[in-house]
């Protein structure tokens, strides 16, 4: 498997339960956001930029660091 970053697609994070787990933790509700759906095919970090300032990039590189960890 490569390796998980807010560079991966936000559906490909959601349905890892670790990944999944840590988007959980910096951002919590994600999952079960109304809106979760259309974002599904893009990378995460591209999600951010239509967030409207819900996700930081403060937790971008709290997730990535997190990401990263899982190796």
């Amino acid at each position: 498997m490569s390796s998980l970053s807010i560079n991966s697609n936000l559906g490909t994070l959601l349905d890892n339960e670790a990944s999944k787990s840590i988007l959980e933790k910096h951002l919590p509700g994600i999952s079960a956001h109304p809106q979760v759906a259309m974002g599904r095919g893009f990378a995460l970090k591209m999600v951010a930029g239509f967030s409207n300032g819900l996700i930081t990039n403060e937790a971008l590189d709290k997730i990535d660091a997190d990401l990263k960890a899982l190796g």
